[in-house]
């Protein structure tokens, strides 16, 4: 038996809400709390316990405190892939579908992954970052 199209929807409303409930809470804690701090509890990223390596969202917390807090140089130091690469995946995404366009999720994930791959291993380099002299005096 299918289900009805009024359960269907207030389903799909529940999911929306209960999202954007744990989405809000989880901006708030990120938000009040700091995560440059060694008592900010969260749990450590797996493939840093596993490699020694910063993965490529390692900072994302940290960066994610700096834009709610409206310091983005502090962000972009904390991760500059993320920083930089989901409002431009999103953005990506928006235009696509405002033509009318089908987003092709192959390579698109093709992309994503290949730049979180460069990434990982860019920033996991020695002496990264690599700031000219210039700009450090």
């Amino acid at each position: 038996m299918a289900p009805s199209p009024t359960s269907t929807r207030r389903n799909r409303l529940f999911l929306g809400l209960g999202t954007g409930a744990a989405l809000a809470g989880s901006l708030a804690y990120i938000g009040l709390g700091d995560p440059h701090s060694p008592s900010f509890v969260f749990p450590a990223c797996p493939f840093k316990a596993l490699t020694g390596w910063n993965c490529p969202a390692c900072g994302g917390l940290r960066m994610t405190h700096d834009v709610l807090h409206g310091d983005l140089a502090a962000a972009f130091v904390d991760n500059a892939f993320l920083l930089i690469g989901l409002p431009l995946l999103l953005a990506f995404v928006i235009v696509q579908r405002s033509r009318g366009k089908r987003v092709n999720s192959t390579p698109l994930l093709a992309v994503v992954i290949s730049a979180a791959v460069v990434w990982t291993v860019a920033r996991n380099l020695p002496g990264f970052p690599l700031v000219p002299t210039v700009l450090t005096g």
